[in-house]
């Protein structure tokens, strides 16, 4: 019982988090290998798992999205699904070590980036994004989270900051809508290679998919600022755990 309360538990953290700032993967990766399942199954598992919340937390960002046009959408959710791939075919031939080594300093730079965003973006006028300069770096992006979904929100969220985008809430509209379509590359591929436990991922999608809801519920209704604290700390903490983990 223990063991099924901290998994749900799990789940719902990381469908809100993922909604508000990303890292979800950072509660249940955890979880998950605390349950029993090795660390390559239990990334993907975790993949399956935070799926279906990213697809609630895009829904609860349907307004926000509607403020991009539907042509720079589908470019931008086309360069995300071929950076998964590249990401997950990757992930399928490497070791646990050596994502575990690189998940830090790829954090740490997504959360740099994110803090000077800002000041990169006043440079640029009418907060609609560098084409090139955006394409590149979600390609980038996305790659890594075909390869480790952990800290991908934050990552995202850098890419439209450094890119020019100013609206808080358009760029976690975009972050959600993103994450859907590199997360559903990512299944197919983790489903296929029979890394995916699904009992347990199925279990879990339950409760991440509620916790999606509340966490764009909530964030839309917080001072961007405020939401831009959050993502900092929350950058900033997982950097940490996982440089002394």
């Amino acid at each position: 019982m223990g063991t099924i309360l901290l998994l749900a538990s799990a789940a719902f953290a990381a469908g809100g988090l993922n909604a508000i700032a990303g890292g979800g993967t950072f509660f249940t990766l955890p979880a998950l290998i605390f349950a029993g399942l090795p660390a390559v199954t239990a990334n993907a598992t975790s993949a399956a798992v935070v799926f279906p919340g990213n697809i609630s937390a895009a829904m609860g960002f349907r307004e926000a999205l509607s403020r991009v046009s539907r042509r720079e959408l589908i470019t931008l959710l086309a360069i995300a699904s071929g950076g998964s791939v590249l990401g997950s075919l990757l992930l399928l031939g490497t070791s646990d070590g050596v994502f575990r080594a690189l998940a830090p300093y790829l954090l740490g730079l997504a959360t740099v980036l994110f803090y000077f965003g800002p000041r990169l973006s006043a440079r640029r006028k009418g907060g609609q994004g560098s084409g090139l300069l955006e394409s590149c770096g979600l390609l980038l992006v996305s790659g890594y989270g075909g390869f480790f979904n952990g800290g991908l929100g934050i990552a995202l969220l850098s890419v439209f900051s450094v890119a020019g985008r100013t609206d808080v809430n358009v760029m976690n509209g975009l972050k959600n809508a993103m994450s859907v379509a590199l997360s559903l590359v990512s299944v197919v591929i983790f489903g296929a290679a029979g890394l995916i436990h699904w009992p347990v991922a199925l279990a879990m999608m339950v409760m991440a998919t509620i916790g999606g809801y509340a966490g764009a519920f909530l964030v839309q209704r917080v001072h961007p600022g405020r939401v831009r604290l959050f993502v900092l700390a929350t950058g900033a903490s997982m950097t940490a755990i996982l440089f002394f983990s």
